[in-house]
């Protein structure tokens, strides 16, 4: 999962960048709208957490923007401010969702994981190809009944994998979506986690590679 956090206050920006990168989240950090717009236009993104009371391009503005994106991403929409006017007027610009600082960050990221799920086409709780199992929320992995012991990028890595089952997922959208900015585009990173991965999940193996295309999540029997 791709997040942006869009927050001026730098050390909260850390706080939650930090957060969510135990909860398994890739993340990027702007500090303001004008590097947030930058880093949407050339990043998919999951959800993105925006403060409001942004310096330069205020939050309303920047959230006007993402939502006119062709692939808009979710919203989250942060503020000291609690009057429900305010709270209207955020979703009526349109963000998805709204919170009011101070809060909790087990609220913020189950908020975030809620906005990741509302996607056009829908991800069940619990994700099952043949005999694995992948629960994001517990993110625990099981298969045949045995848990599997995987590390934060390999198990965002199965995770991307098991949501859509049978389609071809290319290294680069891998990259994308489990890695940060400031991975090596050149990385040799999804191939190596890919080698852990296979060896993790034992036989028979379920992960194809498509020679200079990508990998595949398939079920023993259907390869």
């Amino acid at each position: 999962m791709r997040i942006l956090v869009v927050e001026d206050h730098a050390a909260l920006a850390r706080e939650i960048a930090l957060r969510l990168r135990r909860e398994r989240m890739a993340v990027d950090v702007a500090p303001d709208g004008v590097e947030a717009l930058a880093k949407a236009d050339t990043t998919e993104y999951d959800v993105v957490v925006l403060d409001r009371d942004l310096p330069g391009i205020h939050g309303d503005d920047v959230c006007r923007r993402l939502v006119a994106m062709e692939q808009s991403p979710r919203i989250l929409m942060l503020t000291a401010a609690r009057a429900i006017e305010d709270v209207v007027s955020g979703l009526q610009i349109g963000a998805d969702d709204y919170l009011s600082k101070p809060f909790a960050m087990a609220e913020l990221v189950a908020r975030i994981r809620s906005l990741a799920r509302r996607t056009e086409v829908a991800t069940a709780p619990v994700l099952t190809v043949g005999d694995l199992v992948v629960d994001p929320h517990s993110q625990r992995a099981t298969r045949a009944g045995r848990t599997i012991s995987l590390s934060p990028k390999e198990f965002a890595v199965l995770e991307v994998l098991a949501s859509q089952p049978g389609r071809l997922v290319s290294a680069e959208h891998l990259l994308e979506k489990v890695w940060d900015e400031y991975t090596d585009p050149f990385t040799n990173a999804v191939r190596v986690t890919m080698v852990t991965l296979r060896r993790k999940l034992g036989e028979p193996g379920i992960i194809e590679t498509l020679k200079g295309r990508g990998y595949r999540l398939v079920p023993e029997g259907e390869s």
